[in-house]
């Protein structure tokens, strides 16, 4: 009898255990513990409010497209993803296939608390449908910043107040005063210019995009239609070309910055190996800021990440434009989905609602310590943003005013990035030794034979 009431006692605990209910997120693994443990205490609040077991998988940046597009074309989806890439690389494709949920009826209530130039990016066109909508939920923004060794300027002879503020002027002192400076005075064959040019790195097409902007091209217009063809636009392509492609034909850039992927930059500047880089986030300057409050780490390793962070690099924006005018930068926001045909989808938009929330939002956002800005107006009013002296550099940049990407009006751009024709056309130019005309004619006619 004893082993019966066992028997029955086991079998209801097992049915207890199974008839748990389940919610599947996919989310992108953050660069710092603090990111994670962030999203890991938003997990632990949601579950302990609703009941509801969170099965959480976490993919490094590379892995989160095609796990999620996997698990998709599987028939089995996850209820929530969450993708660094989703915006550049997938979100606009699947809004427009009809495979996402609408979430306007969370966003909406929520308009007046977002920044400007954030839920442009989540109001998607589903071609199903032939109306736009809340497609994707914004997590977290990134743009532009240039990042520079102080020391290495000073060794090179020069101060910070030295660096011009007009484009050609800027990129010129780099290229040649400080660089030359820094090769006379120490004897090492460093670059001063880390451009990142590598056809596999999202870094290299935002970097890219960004001159494009100071030359104040525009390729597609508000309602989504292409400009490719108008000979002002063709001659903003062939200059922002000639001059992304000018550093490395200069010998200012590393020859090896046309095979870097995204972290490669980074690990040139850490290792001393260039002067400055463009990157589209702090991360640069944030894997100082994590060393040194690493307890992992020795007393003389952590003293000299403090140094670094508080002492020797420097957060820039760009110079001027070449027309003598501020740049304007374009923001990136990190979005989410709740699949159309996820299994728990009720759940799903509860954990996006839950997740959007400013106790929750906030932790997760500055656990990246700077590398994400703020997607809410009460995030970004914050002391965290105002008194580091990098993030207050990426706080006024966001406060100037920012643009969106082109795929916000033609979701089309998502596949000219994956295959960065922007990167190819710099290839063609310091690899091929075409003309810029040559790679802008190449450019335009892929263009126009996918987003046209």
């Amino acid at each position: 009898m004893r082993k019966l009431f066992a028997a029955v006692a086991l079998t209801a605990f097992c049915s207890a255990a199974f008839a748990q209910e389940t919610l599947v997120v996919y989310w992108t693994k953050g660069f710092y513990p603090q990111e994670d443990k962030a999203l890991d205490d938003m997990v632990a609040k949601f579950e302990k409010k609703t009941g509801v077991k969170v099965e959480l998988s976490r993919y490094s940046p590379q892995e989160s497209v095609p796990k999620a597009v996997a698990a998709l074309d599987s028939g089995t989806p996850p209820d929530v993803a969450y993708g660094d890439v989703f915006d550049f690389q997938v979100a606009g494709k699947w809004a427009a296939e009809g495979r996402l949920e609408d979430l306007s009826d969370i966003l909406t209530p929520m308009k007046a608390s977002f920044l400007p130039v954030t839920l442009e990016t989540v109001y998607l066109l589903n071609e199903k449908t032939g109306k736009r909508g809340y497609y994707a939920f914004p997590m977290k923004r990134q743009t532009m910043h240039i990042q520079y060794w102080k020391d290495m300027l000073a060794e090179a002879g020069f101060k910070e107040s030295d660096i011009p503020k007009t484009w050609n002027a800027y990129w010129d002192f780099w290229c040649t005063k400080a660089q030359a400076g820094y090769r006379q005075k120490t004897g090492k064959r460093i670059f001063s210019i880390g451009s990142p040019m590598g056809v596999d790195s999202s870094d290299s097409f935002y970097s890219f995009l960004t001159y494009m902007d100071a030359y104040n091209v525009r390729v597609v217009d508000n309602n989504g239609k292409l400009l490719v063809d108008q000979p002002a636009v063709k001659k903003g392509l062939v200059a922002t070309v000639r001059d992304y492609a000018h550093t490395i034909e200069k010998g200012c850039t590393p020859p090896s910055a046309v095979n870097w992927k995204d972290p490669d930059n980074n690990v040139a500047f850490h290792n001393k190996q260039i002067m400055m880089t463009h990157n589209a986030t702090i991360s640069i300057a944030s894997k100082w800021l994590d060393d040194m409050n690493n307890d992992k780490l020795t007393a003389e390793q952590r003293a000299e990440a403090k140094k670094n962070y508080s002492e020797l690099i420097a957060t820039a924006g760009f110079p001027a434009k070449p027309d003598g005018k501020p740049m304007q930068y374009r923001s990136a926001v990190k979005v989410g989905v709740v699949f159309a045909n996820a299994r728990n989808k009720k759940r799903a938009k509860e954990f996006v609602r839950f997740a959007m929330q400013d106790e929750n939002l906030t932790p997760y956002v500055e656990g990246a310590l700077g590398r994400w800005y703020p997607v809410t107006k009460s995030g970004a009013s914050r002391p965290f943003w105002t008194e580091d002296p990098h993030r207050k550099i990426v706080h006024a940049q966001f406060s100037a005013g920012t643009v969106p990407f082109e795929f916000t009006r033609n979701w089309k751009f998502t596949i000219l990035n994956n295959e960065n024709v922007w990167a190819k056309a710099v290839n063609r130019v310091v690899v091929d030794k075409w003309t810029p005309e040559k790679a802008v004619d190449e450019m335009v006619a892929r263009i126009k034979q996918v987003a046209g």
